[in-house]
């Protein structure tokens, strides 16, 4: 019964991933928003700006790329702040040759450190957004661009279509633009309004089952009260990339330029039985009369990643009652007003947002002190443990329900019975001592 219970709380894993839903994030996506600013003889003059809404998934290294089809035979005269990856066919053009005549054109962020006349706001940061919930500011991205052969009125532009997002990898999906009230700006010395002549919307929302078919994370068990530690399920990440696994004693593991990203962004995992780039521990560390406390361990096992602000986030009914953390940055996170189950961890920032790649620094560890709740405290059947766990964004594969660490029959002892036990003996020693 117990087991079914649990099988209940942690679907199978596939089933969750199917939707572009996140029950812990269930309005996280990200916003492309096109404002014309202006128009030109043979079409307009945009600035897009990309916002990340999500809480706790960030676009790492390499960045983002985006990708659109034209709905006519529109050229892009001019790019700032972004580029398109290639040029295509502009040979019919003599005069003023396009940035690019793509029918479908992919662009990509530019890197900081750029000239400042090729500079747009919230441009060059290499395609790297931050999540909303631990920056909003640096979870904007923006460019301008400049089309041509296009419509030249908002009843004339035809809007483009087919957007794809890569953020690196796949895992979003686009919907349609659609026209949206026109987007107002404030003048620098907020005492006058402009607006954008159009603006349009597309919504991008991401699904982990897309993404990939395994997830990229796995986490293990123990407690103060068993000595059983429940390590990650076997090929919980597959097994299919075994072969390319290196053992962290190996000569191999030592060799020069290991560490080095390929550009297709490959992982190199240490070999484990588990092979999952990332392995979160949660052990139950310790019971006080008011509080208990946790550790948590976050271990890189991939040779060629370094975890740039890093999240982490758990779902556990106790998260309503978080006293102190110790080591990371903490913030509660209430998808549901009525419910206070879920908080998001990550690194202070110049101390332990990087986790660096498998090897005796790919290590992260904090703990968190927690307040009892008496009415629904408890260590038994598995209660102390993390209903759901995600990094970056992915969720990760939890241990069987039976596999949780018991409460030994001797943790059922409550301080009533042990202090009754203590009156028993002192009054057998009172009883003794009179009849001397």
């Amino acid at each position: 019964m117990i087991a079914y219970i649990y099988l209940c709380m942690f679907p199978y894993y596939t089933s969750k991933f199917e939707t572009a839903y996140d029950p812990l994030d269930p309005t996280g996506n990200i916003t492309i928003k096109w404002d014309v600013m202006s128009w030109t003889p043979d079409g307009y003059v945009a600035a897009v700006t990309m916002n990340n809404f999500q809480m706790y998934r960030q676009i790492s290294n390499p960045g983002w790329t985006l990708t659109w089809s034209w709905a006519k035979k529109e050229v892009i005269w001019t790019m700032v702040g972004a580029q398109t990856t290639e040029q295509g066919d502009c040979s019919k053009f003599k005069a003023t040759i396009p940035h690019c005549c793509k029918k479908t054109p992919t662009v990509v962020d530019l890197l900081p450190g750029v000239p400042y006349n090729q500079q747009f706001t919230n441009c060059c940061k290499g395609g790297v957004l931050a999540s909303w919930g631990q920056d909003p500011l640096a979870a904007v991205s923006g460019f301008q661009v400049s089309v041509g052969q296009a419509g030249t009125s908002n009843k004339t532009v035809k809007l483009p279509k087919n957007f794809t997002l890569l953020g690196p990898g796949p895992g979003y999906t686009c919907g349609p633009a659609k026209v949206v009230p026109s987007t107002v700006f404030l003048t620098t010395d907020r005492r006058r309004k402009t607006q954008a002549l159009m603006t349009w919307n597309v919504t991008c929302t991401y699904s982990q089952f897309l993404a990939s078919k395994h997830p990229s994370c796995c986490v293990s068990f123990s407690s103060f009260y068993n000595e059983t530690i429940v390590p990650c399920k076997s090929c919980a990440c597959g097994c299919h990339n075994k072969n390319t696994c290196l053992k962290s004693d190996s000569v191999l593991a030592h060799k020069a330029g290991i560490n080095t990203p390929k550009k297709d962004n490959s992982p190199l995992l240490q070999c484990t039985h588990h092979m999952c780039p990332i392995r979160v521990h949660w052990h139950v560390k310790q019971n006080y009369k008011d509080y208990w406390r946790v550790k948590m361990s976050v271990t890189n096992f991939n040779y060629r990643m370094n975890y740039t602000e890093w999240t982490l986030v758990a779902q556990h009914p106790n998260l309503n009652n978080v006293t102190q953390v110790f080591s990371f940055d903490y913030k509660p996170l209430i998808p549901y007003q009525s419910v206070n189950d879920t908080g998001m961890f990550y690194g202070m920032k110049f101390y332990n947002d990087l986790l660096m790649e498998a090897g005796p620094l790919g290590n992260i560890q904090s703990e968190v002190l927690m307040r009892k709740d008496q009415n629904t405290f408890t260590f038994k059947q598995g209660w102390a443990f993390p209903r759901r766990v995600y990094f970056n964004g992915d969720e990760c594969m939890l241990p069987p329900p039976d596999a949780y660490p018991s409460l030994p029959n001797s943790g059922h002892v409550n301080s009533i019975s042990i202090m009754q036990k203590a009156a028993s003996v002192l009054l057998i020693m009172f009883s003794i001592c009179f009849s001397l």
